[in-house]
């Protein structure tokens, strides 16, 4: 049985997930941005930060979301941004399908990671993502406009978004493009922490 397609990401609170510039990532505004999950011990474990981190519920979430994943889609955009970032051993552990235009052989990686290059469209990436997934769930990656592409196309169960007390002024805004009447929310829960609040969202196509 298929699993559920799902998001998650931190957000800021004037709505951006990443800066314009994929060489401003990894800086000092992005880094508070994600600061709520650099400190969580799961976290720290699956990028072998080194030993320690906070447990709690934070740390449960991020758990319950790496464990949950199955396969994940991404956009080439944040594969582009990744590629020369990530180590041999990728944060991943799945087999994730890249929306590209380029004609690549798969390139595996330490740790059960495979990254497949789906040449067309979300769609195509979504189904392989399923098959791959098996009962688990896919994941959409990121970035903002393949989150986009997925919700405007009825493609996305549920969502979780982390939002960080972090202002941004500029960069990439997470539903920039967003067709409201395709997309209909429901609010599942909300949860504070010291370090951000955890918004969970269904979502349903519209009837309109």
């Amino acid at each position: 049985m298929a699993g559920t397609v799902f998001f998650s990401v931190s957000m800021s609170l004037d709505g951006y997930i990443a800066p314009d510039s994929p060489e401003e990532l990894m800086g000092q505004q992005w880094m508070e941005l994600q600061k709520w999950v650099f400190r969580q011990r799961h976290f720290r474990e699956n990028l072998k930060l080194g030993d320690g981190g906070e447990e709690g519920r934070d740390n449960d979430i991020v758990r319950e979301t790496f464990e949950r994943t199955g396969a994940s889609v991404m956009g080439k955009r944040m594969f582009d941004a990744g590629e020369h970032a990530w180590p041999d051993d990728p944060p991943f552990h799945t087999p994730v399908f890249v929306v590209t235009h380029e004609e690549r052989a798969p390139w595996e990686r330490r740790g059960g990671t495979t990254f497949h290059f789906v040449n067309d469209g979300i769609e195509a990436a979504l189904e392989r993502a399923r098959a791959a997934a098996g009962p688990r769930d896919v994941r959409i990656a990121g970035g903002a406009t393949t989150i986009v592409q997925c919700l405007n196309a009825g493609l996305v169960d549920e969502f979780h978004v982390a939002l960080s007390p972090v202002l941004f002024g500029r960069g990439i805004r997470l539903f920039d493009g967003v067709d409201p009447k395709r997309v209909v929310l429901e609010l599942r829960d909300a949860e504070p922490s010291p370090r951000t609040t955890h918004l969970r969202y269904r979502v349903s196509r519209s009837p309109r």
